[in-house]
């Protein structure tokens, strides 16, 4: 259980990194993603996933 907590509080500081230092960039960035039709994000946070389960297989 502490391990999950810790990986979530990482997720928690990597989102955080882009508004907070780039808040400007970060704005553009989610008004581009909410011009995207359903299936295109759908695709994007489905290579999201694959490349982060990937990666995780790769470190163990």
């Amino acid at each position: 259980m502490g391990e999950l907590l810790i990986a979530f509080a990482l997720v928690l500081i990597l989102e955080g990194i882009m508004p907070g230092i780039f808040p400007a960039a970060w704005r553009k960035t989610l008004l581009m993603l909410a011009a995207l039709e359903d299936k295109q994000i759908r695709w994007i946070g489905l290579g999201s996933m694959l490349a982060g389960a990937v990666f995780l297989n790769i470190l163990r």
